[in-house]
């Protein structure tokens, strides 16, 4: 992974297990005007320079997945499955948003009564056509495939805050099925821009009033009043357990089950008891084989929003039940990274499963002011070492699109 605090899994994961915030004033674009100007921003230096296909565009999304990409191949020594035509790759994303020269340009040759001047906008300089290969949601799964050598289908999965946990699901159903051999799989997302930004703030989504970037994301903290947007690119390379058996790899966790719902309410707005959110963790029990009473940490979507937490604590008391509920340890990664929106299901699956290797309980820092609304155990500022075996890591996106995975523990780290 490449994130707001760390350029591999292992610097991300020890930056959270130390309650860092990665948030900070946005650098890289002019934000003067907007109630907002905070979000998660990746380092230039740890983002792969080389353009992964020199035949086609690449947008900073495109680098960073392929980035992310090439680290999870090198770990599970991907180049040594023989079959390519098996590997299969699987995104969650979103594609790219059009730089403000680009809106500039074409508003240019746009006359007040809407008649397009087209010539002008094929002339020299005008319109840059590969703005139609770089805004495309398959495009970034296309590069990241090209750039890995994986011939077997690509599945691009667009489906708002949920999309790269939904891409792991879907991937594990790949391998369930017998249609491929392994499966690359995650999400990336860069719209940290103008195009990408504004209309978050327009709407009134993310965080206005915070005393420092790092103190913004406060998720089930009763002063919350927003989420922050971050970027970022997860990937995890997926086998059957006799496949990474066979080709002597370590495991480094396990997919046991999988749920996906709607919730068929608003577009903007969460079911107000959770329902599609306890759904999607039931079903990701159901085919785990898991009862409530053996899941014993939920990495939770908490996004710090006022809708939001307060729905997600609901939809873990009834999916759980009261008691068992009271009993886990809840956290939101968002509350150091912010929201990483199509990547942060699978930013969220690998440090969910490097707590279970570690034996930590990543903390929801900044959770300064306890809301009755959201009355779980946040495991609040400090990391906690605690054996555990099996999670749920949720992800619920935009418009009532919900994931969940049931993870469980991998092979032990080598002495």
């Amino acid at each position: 992974m490449v994130t707001p605090l760390g350029a591999t899994v292992e610097q991300t994961f020890s930056a959270c297990v130390e309650g860092r915030s990665g948030i900070r004033e946005i650098s890289r674009w002019d934000t003067r005007g907007l109630a907002c100007r905070i979000g998660g921003e990746v380092d230039d230096a740890w983002i792969a320079a080389d353009d992964p296909d020199p035949r086609s565009p690449a947008t900073r999304a495109h680098r960073l997945l392929v980035t992310a990409g090439r680290q999870a191949a090198a770990a599970a020594d991907l180049g040594s499955v023989a079959r390519r035509e098996r590997v299969a790759t699987v995104v969650g994303g979103h594609g790219g948003s059009p730089s403000v020269p680009t809106i500039e340009t074409t508003l240019h040759h746009v006359a007040a009564d809407g008649a397009v001047d087209a010539a002008g906008l094929r002339g020299d300089g005008a319109y840059d056509l590969r703005q139609f290969d770089l805004r495309r949601c398959d495009y970034a799964p296309a590069a990241l495939a090209r750039a890995l050598d994986a011939r077997g289908r690509v599945v691009g999965v667009v489906s708002a805050c949920a999309a790269s946990a939904q891409a792991i699901g879907e991937a594990t159903r790949l391998l369930r099925e017998g249609r491929a051999d392994a499966v690359v799989a995650g999400g990336v997302e860069a719209q940290l821009d103008y195009a990408g930004f504004v209309g978050f703030v327009l709407l009134g989504a993310m965080t206005k009033r915070y005393p420092s970037p790092q103190k913004a994301s406060r998720p089930f903290d009763r002063r919350r009043n927003g989420f922050v947007m971050s970027e970022g690119a997860a990937v995890v390379v997926l086998e059957t357990l006799a496949s990474a058996r066979a080709r002597g790899r370590r495991v480094l966790g396990e997919v046991l089950g999988y749920g996906d719902s709607a919730d068929g309410f608003r577009i903007t707005d969460v079911h107000p008891e959770g329902e599609g959110a306890r759904l999607a963790m039931v079903r990701a029990m159901a085919d785990a084989g898991v009862r409530p009473e053996q899941v014993e940490y939920v990495n939770a979507h908490g996004t710090s929003t006022p809708t939001n937490d307060p729905g997600e604590t609901l939809a873990i008391k009834r999916a759980l039940g009261e008691a068992r509920a009271r009993a886990v340890p809840v956290s939101s990664n968002k509350s150091m990274l912010g929201h990483t929106i199509g990547a942060a299901g699978a930013v969220e699956a690998i440090l969910t499963w490097k707590g279970l290797e570690q034996g930590v309980l990543l903390p929801t820092i900044n959770y300064e002011t306890p809301d009755p609304k959201c009355d779980l155990d946040y495991v609040p500022n400090v990391a906690r070492r605690v054996p555990h075996r099996i999670a749920l890591s949720n992800s619920f996106g935009f418009g009532g699109q919900n994931a969940c995975l049931c993870l469980g523990a991998g092979d032990p780290p080598a002495a």
